[in-house]
C-alpha cells in the first residue's frame, strides 16, 4: 500500500535514525511511503509560540499539498502531529487559511507512526513477520504529550492510555510493563528555559520506568526520545546513575523484523542502546 509521508525536520537532523528505521519498517511491512513534494517547516515549536497566523499557516501548506495526494498521511514526529492537526480543525472550519493558496477537501486521515503501522499491519501479521521476537525485553512505552493532547485536537479515543506501540511490541514479542506515565510531559520544552524542571520531570519518568520492571523506554517523539536519552548523565547528583536505554518503537520493530541496520541506529544514542539487547540475546556483540 501507499501512503503520503511528512517527515518533517528532525527525521532529518537529529533523528535520523528515527527516519532511517521507520522507513526500513515500512519496506519489510510492504508499505510505500510517498514523502510529500516540497515541504516544509510545520512551525514547531517556534512559530505557535510567537505567531498564531504563522502557525497555521505553516502545517496549513503542508496539509494542502497532502491534500492532492489522496492518500492518507503519516507523520513520525509527535510535535509535526499535533500542529498539522490544529492546521486540520482550522482547515476544516474555514476551507482557506490566510497567506495558503487553495481550498481544503480534508478527504484523508493524519496519523502518527505508531498509530499506523498498528491499524495497517496488526496483530495476526506482525507476528508472522517477526524473525527475532524481542523475547525477554521489559519495556514500556512513553507517548509523551503531543500526540494524544488536548483530544479535541488529536482525536485520540483514549487520551490518558493510548495503545499502539503498547499492540505492537506486544506483538513483536517484547515484555511490556503496564505504568501510569505513559503521557506524562518530559519536560522537552523547558530544558532550554527551566531545565531544573525539566531534569525533575526527566528523573520521575526514569524512576517511575525501573519500578514498573522496565529494562528501557520506547518512543515514538524525537523530542521526548532526545530530552530522556541525552540527559540522564545531569541527574547524578545525589548518587544514583542512569543508564537507561530510549528506544525508538520502530528501531525494535526493525530489530525485531531482521533489519541490519540497528547496530548502526542505535550508534546514534547517547545512553548506551546495544548492551541490553547484547545481554538479552537480541543482537550479536561486535566483535
Amino acid at each position: 500500500m501507499k501512503v503520503s509521508y511528512y517527515p518533517g525536520c528532525s527525521l532529518d537532523g537529529t533523528a535520523r535514525e528515527y527516519g532511517e528505521s521507520l522507513e526500513a519498517v515500512a519496506s519489510h511491512l510492504g508499505i510505500e511511503l510517498q514523502e510529500l513534494p516540497d515541504w516544509t517547516c510545520c512551525g514547531s515549536s517556534s512559530a505557535h509560540v510567537t505567531n498564531d497566523g504563522l502557525a497555521v499557516s505553516l502545517a496549513a501548506r503542508n496539509l494542502m499539498i497532502a491534500d492532492k495526494t489522496g492518500m492518507d498521511l503519516l507523520v513520525p514526529c509527535a510535535a509535526c502531529y499535533l500542529r498539522l492537526k490544529m492546521a486540520e480543525k482550522e482547515l476544516k472550519a474555514k476551507h482557506t487559511i490566510s497567506g495558503v493558496t487553495g481550498t481544503y477537501g480534508g478527504a484523508f486521515r493524519i496519523q502518527h507512526s505508531a498509530d499506523f503501522f498498528w491499524e495497517h499491519t496488526g496483530d495476526k501479521a506482525l507476528r508472522a513477520k517477526a524473525k527475532k521476537p524481542l523475547e525477554g525485553l521489559n519495556v514500556v512505552c512513553y507517548y509523551g504529550c503531543l500526540t494524544t493532547r488536548p483530544p479535541k485536537v488529536t482525536d485520540a479515543p483514549v487520551p490518558e492510555d493510548p495503545q499502539s506501540m503498547d499492540n505492537i511490541l506486544e506483538s513483536l514479542g517484547a515484555n511490556v510493563k503496564s505504568w501510569s506515565y505513559k503521557t506524562d510531559c518530559c519536560g522537552g520544552s523547558l530544558i532550554l528555559s527551566h531545565p531544573d524542571a525539566a531534569r525533575t520531570l526527566i528523573k520521575k519518568l526514569l524512576d517511575a520506568a525501573a519500578e514498573a520492571g522496565a529494562d528501557a523506554i520506547v518512543a515514538g517523539c524525537p523530542m521526548c526520545q532526545g530530552n530522556l536519552d541525552t540527559r540522564q548523565a545531569e541527574l547524578a547528583v545525589d548518587g544514583t546513575w542512569y543508564a537507561v536505554p530510549i528506544y525508538y518503537f520502530t528501531e525494535l520493530m526493525g530489530l525485531a523484523l531482521g533489519d541490519a541496520g540497528v547496530p548502526k541506529w542505535l550508534g546514534h544514542h547517547l545512553t548506551d542502546a546495544t548492551s541490553l539487547l547484547v545481554q538479552k540475546g537480541l543482537l550479536q556483540e561486535k566483535g
